[in-house]
């Protein structure tokens, strides 16, 4: 029996270590390329509102697309986890200086800040949520770090599902469960990948 979960792990490990060994200024110059490469595209110009998420150590600093979001007049909002139900909610914030430090260490919107409805969205240009990973693959499907949030809340997503990656972090196939969803397009320093 193919043990999907162990494979997952692997995989988790290999692509956190490819991470980490990039140099701070390497990094810098990946993520400054990526975040102008999504703030070209089509899809984030119409978009009135975008989903966001608070990098971690390792992950892609996606903060300027906020800002530059934000300065364009579009609703921007950031995740809110709870744990104890393994749930996650958008909230709209003003300004990154909303974003306090929640569980995990990430940075997270007030509980009582307004609350994105993502079954209030009509069309898919309507609103883009970009989502982090550790690895995707040429079908658009990824690893993160195995909560499991970003699948239970996509479930219910009707709007633009954005993959943010390093082009080092893409496989042309990946292990994935019968629960995983795919994204629209994945976004690397390389260009973008339209998933047919």
């Amino acid at each position: 029996m193919y043990d999907t979960r162990n494979e997952k792990n692997k995989l988790r490990e290999k692509y956190k270590r490819i991470r980490e060994a990039l140099s701070s200024t390497e990094k810098q110059r990946l993520d400054e390329k990526i975040c102008s490469r999504f703030l070209s595209l089509v899809t984030y110009r119409f978009a009135d509102t975008v989903l966001m998420y608070a990098p971690i150590k390792g992950e892609i600093n996606v903060d300027p697309i906020a800002v530059a979001a934000l300065k364009a007049g579009k609703r921007v909002a950031y995740p809110r986890c709870i744990p104890e139900k393994s749930e996650m909610f958008f909230h709209y914030i003003n300004s990154l200086d909303d974003l306090k430090d929640g569980y995990y260490s990430i940075r997270e919107p007030d509980e009582n800040a307004p609350v994105f409805d993502p079954t209030a969205v009509k069309s898919r240009e309507e609103c883009v949520c970009i989502i982090p990973a550790l690895v995707y693959d040429k079908q658009g499907y990824r690893i993160g770090y195995g909560k499991g949030y970003y699948d239970r809340y996509l479930s219910h997503f009707k709007g633009t599902k954005a993959g943010i990656v390093y082009g080092s972090c893409i496989e042309d196939s990946i292990v994935h469960g019968r629960y995983d969803l795919t994204v629209d397009f994945i976004v690397s320093e390389r260009g973008v990948n339209i998933i047919k």
